[in-house]
């Protein structure tokens, strides 16, 4: 009997996987907000019917696959953060962390970058959430460093949003940019993660 429960769970989370996998394939052509349920269980070759074991809606897919595209990264930069070493150091890591990830899964980065301003308000929400969230582990991090002391609450999750926004804008442009282009871009993005660092030298600085 349990046997036979754990092969129908198994299927079940193939069946889900293969609607996440075939809607984001479907997404390199289209948003979410014109793509249809019908769509994504013909192309994995199911009944529309069986669409709703597994999602509410298209909004609740698009969810499902933020969290797909972002939620793994969490605790991956959490790491490269808590590593020894100065703060320039582990932020270069988390960039190359970036550049490895949007070159592994470029439609999951894709659908990131269009849906962050997409017309679907939940994965809107979904995704400016996540990165509110990364925001905070990074200040978290940072305001346990001695170049924080001092520092107010407001400003280390300002502190933390910038980096989280430039880690952003780096996976976009290297979704832009293409293989050939990668090096580069992630030269400047490193260029500019020293800036914002020696900008929180000085953040403290009386005027």
């Amino acid at each position: 009997m349990s046997h036979t429960i754990g092969v129908r769970q198994a299927q079940k989370l193939k069946t889900r996987q293969a609607l996440l996998d075939a809607a984001l394939g479907l997404l390199e052509h289209q948003s979410l907000s014109s793509l249809g349920l019908r769509e994504v269980t013909r192309a994995v070759g199911v009944a529309p019917t069986a669409f709703y074991r597994h999602f509410d809606d298209t909004a609740a897919l698009g969810v499902a696959l933020v969290e797909e595209t972002l939620g793994s990264l969490h605790g991956m930069i959490g790491a490269i953060l808590a590593e020894t070493g100065d703060s320039e150091e582990r932020l270069d890591r988390s960039v190359g962390l970036i550049a490895r990830h949007v070159t592994a899964q470029p439609a999951h980065f894709r659908f990131i970058a269009r849906e962050q301003h997409g017309g679907v308000s939940r994965v809107r929400e979904a995704i400016a959430a996540q990165l509110r969230l990364f925001a905070q582990e990074v200040a978290q991090v940072l305001g346990e460093e001695p170049e924080s002391a001092g520092w107010e609450r407001e400003d280390l999750l300002m502190l933390g949003g910038l980096y989280v926004d430039h880690m952003v804008l780096t996976a976009s442009a290297l979704l832009d940019a293409g293989p050939e282009g990668e090096r580069e871009v992630v030269r400047v993005a490193r260029r500019r993660l020293r800036l914002v660092t020696v900008g929180r030298a000085h953040w403290l600085d009386k005027p």
